[in-house]
């Protein structure tokens, strides 16, 4: 399950960083001020017929072991649990389990 669920959110980062560009543009467009109102309008409807999940906040940082979507710690994209797991037993560098 959880490589189905990592493969999913992989597409989905593919086609946020597609459409990255084009969905800056169309919100710079839409914020502007100085632009007529029929113009900010057009690029607003632009902004509204791509996709959904080509926005970034649809993307979620998810564990390469597991595929757990909360408490993933971005630098080593692995779990809390994984993480405690891995520093225990020591195949990450540079990282031990304190004990005092």
């Amino acid at each position: 399950m959880s490589e189905k669920q990592n493969i999913r959110d992989h597409k989905r980062r593919l086609l946020a960083a597609q459409y990255e560009l084009r969905r800056k543009l169309y919100k710079a467009f839409c914020k502007d001020p100085y632009l007529p109102s029929d113009m900010r309008d057009k690029h607003r409807y632009k902004l509204s017929k791509l996709p959904r999940k080509s926005s970034f906040a649809r993307v979620r940082n998810r564990c390469i072991f597991t595929g757990r979507p909360r408490s993933v710690y971005e630098f080593f994209l692995i779990s809390r649990i994984v993480f405690r797991g891995l520093a225990s037993r020591g195949p990450l560098m540079g990282i031990k389990k304190s004990s005092w």
